[in-house]
């Protein structure tokens, strides 16, 4: 049973004043409040019944002149990769405006879903890749000021109290542990933290459902066995996808130990096939992020034909056109022996992991990012404030270089902010400057703040952001609902780049960002790589990279929303 955390409980406090507070509130509860100096713990019956004490309280009541916290109450041991964020705007777009802000924090944000409460604000549940990024998430969120509501995080506990997680021989106290996984889209997760390992990368099967009886095992003794003998702890997500033909499961181990269980699970479903007569052969399905994916094909495909090569498999991937916003993972199909499709197996999984290694790199690097914001310019004086102070206080709570460019003319309508800065600090520069706008009345207050950015690619990978046709760039405007525009005929600039323009509200407008971002960043890594142009088995690009060629004069007129 899940217990609550009630803090900042004045010295006085009795057991007898929360049940008090707690009828007074109508929340009914016949247990009992275990009492310590300035904090208690309680039972919760059941979740519904947390998140209504944890609505109602937290930050809310005052009891004997202090108002009390109510957070669930998770050990350290315990304390994995998901997070619940509460006291939301209801009326923001929270599933795109946390998005956006969450990603420029650079974690790994695996499920984002909301929670159905009977409160005035939204909630959340988040998943990280990573214990330590829910840590820091933690950290940066709680009491963040989120359009004038202070955010309030806490940890949600491990809910692994069923076979579908089994542990391994040491209960599964190792750190680094999450919690049941229950989507498939999965970028790196969480495992054991070893020096000579990657903790962060599970190793994500597909396996069809009507084999999953088998590898879990009458009362769970056949995965019990493999955690067992493989050291690894292993996640079978049988309640994701109801009806689904397959399920995923994850395997945290280090990379002999993945390879192990995924060894002993295919010799189990061929076993089966062979009992039931249901197939030949049972393929080898590896989930992988579509990040890493080019990186395995390789330029014309090369990496994935050694692998083939050298291990006697037949390996396809699932086309792009399977990924979504939310499933950003591709099937890795391999058909071969046993003994090959390990072999396999442990190739595709040293590719991912090169790549992994490679994006953590480039993203500690925390490479510094230059906006161009155009602003009314009547709106300069508001932004720049009394001798500078506005300007100045927005830098320092940003912790992002803020600078007005002269006006290209006398008589100019708009003036360019020149924003640099990492991610995060983009997003609240940016977000204050909209914010600002609207607090002085340059827009009506049914109006939305609409404002056109400008961010520099090189003209090498223009035709990236611009797509085969147009198409990468007309997904980038029906999924952030901003426009994007490369603009005709531009000549490039001295360090041989050019512009693009994004225009839209502030939320479309960071999506935007963030996802051109991307683009560039996978550019740079398959140039660094020798792998522009790749192609493989049914997809040659990863998703939002089209084929380098396309002109880079052609300008996509924006779709107006």
């Amino acid at each position: 049973m899940n217990k609550l955390y009630i803090g900042n409980l004045n010295e006085n406090v009795t057991a007898e004043d929360l049940v008090k507070t707690f009828e007074d509130h109508k929340i009914q509860y016949s247990g009992q409040f275990l009492m310590k100096t300035g904090y208690a713990f309680v039972d919760c019956p059941d979740d519904q019944w947390a998140m209504k004490a944890i609505e109602t309280f937290s930050g809310k009541v005052e009891l004997h002149g202090k108002r009390i916290e109510v957070e669930h109450s998770v050990p350290k041991k315990q304390r994995t990769r998901k997070l619940q964020i509460r006291n939301i705007p209801p009326h923001l777009q929270w599933e795109v405006s946390l998005d956006v802000y969450l990603h420029s924090l650079s974690f790994s944000v695996l499920i984002l879903s909301t929670v159905n409460t009977d409160s005035e604000t939204a909630v959340v549940n988040v998943t990280y890749g990573t214990r330590e990024q829910a840590r820091q998430a933690i950290q940066k969120l709680n009491g963040y000021q989120f359009e004038n509501n202070a955010l309030r995080v806490s940890y949600i506990p491990d809910e692994n109290s069923d076979v579908d997680s089994q542990r391994g021989p040491d209960n599964g106290r190792r750190p680094g542990y999450g919690p049941r996984g229950n989507s498939r889209q999965m970028s790196p997760g969480s495992g054991i933290p070893s020096k000579h390992q990657h903790p962060d990368i599970p190793l994500r099967l597909l396996v069809p459902t009507q084999y999953v009886g088998a590898i879990i095992g009458k009362e769970g003794a056949t995965i019990r066995n493999i955690t067992k003998q493989t050291q690894s702890k292993i996640d079978v997500h049988r309640k994701e996808n109801a009806g689904a033909a397959e399920k995923p499961i994850s395997i945290h181990s280090t990379q002999e130990g993945c390879s192990a269980a995924c060894r002993m699970i295919l010799e189990i479903m061929n076993q089966e096939a062979k009992d039931t007569k249901t197939a030949d052969e049972v393929p080898l399905k590896v989930l992988a992020h579509n990040n890493f994916v080019g990186r395995l094909i390789g330029k014309e495909g090369r990496n994935l034909k050694k692998v083939e090569q050298d291990t006697d498999t037949k390996i396809t991937i699932s086309p792009l056109q399977d990924l979504t916003l939310y499933n950003p993972e591709r099937t890795i199909t391999v058909k071969g022996s046993i003994e090959a499709c390990c072999l396999a197996e442990q190739e595709i999984m040293k590719k991912v992991r090169e790549a992994y290694d490679n994006d953590v790199a480039a993203m500690n690097a925390s490479e510094q990012e230059t906006v161009h914001v155009y602003i009314p310019a009547q709106a300069v004086g508001a932004l720049i404030g009394k001798k500078g102070q506005h300007i100045k206080q927005l830098s320092r709570f940003a912790g992002a270089s803020i600078k007005i460019a002269p006006a290209e003319a006398p008589d100019s309508k708009m003036r360019m902010v020149i924003v640099t800065g990492p991610p995060e600090a983009q997003f609240k520069a940016q977000g204050r400057i909209y914010g600002k706008l609207k607090e002085e009345n340059f827009f009506g207050p049914k109006e939305e703040v609409k404002l056109e950015t400008h961010i520099k690619v090189a003209a090498a990978a223009a035709g990236r952001v611009i797509g085969k046709g147009g198409k990468t760039v007309n997904e980038l405007q029906n999924l952030t609902a901003a426009e994007v525009v490369v603009p005709r005929e531009q000549t490039p600039d001295e360090h041989d780049q050019v512009i693009v323009k994004i225009i839209g509200h502030f939320y479309a407008s960071q999506l935007a960002q963030r996802k051109i971002r991307d683009i560039l960043t996978q550019v740079k890594q398959q140039q660094k790589g020798g792998t522009a142009g790749t192609g493989g088995p049914q997809g040659p690009h990863p998703q939002g990279m089209p084929e380098l060629g396309t002109p880079q004069g052609l300008a996509q007129e924006p779709r107006r929303k």
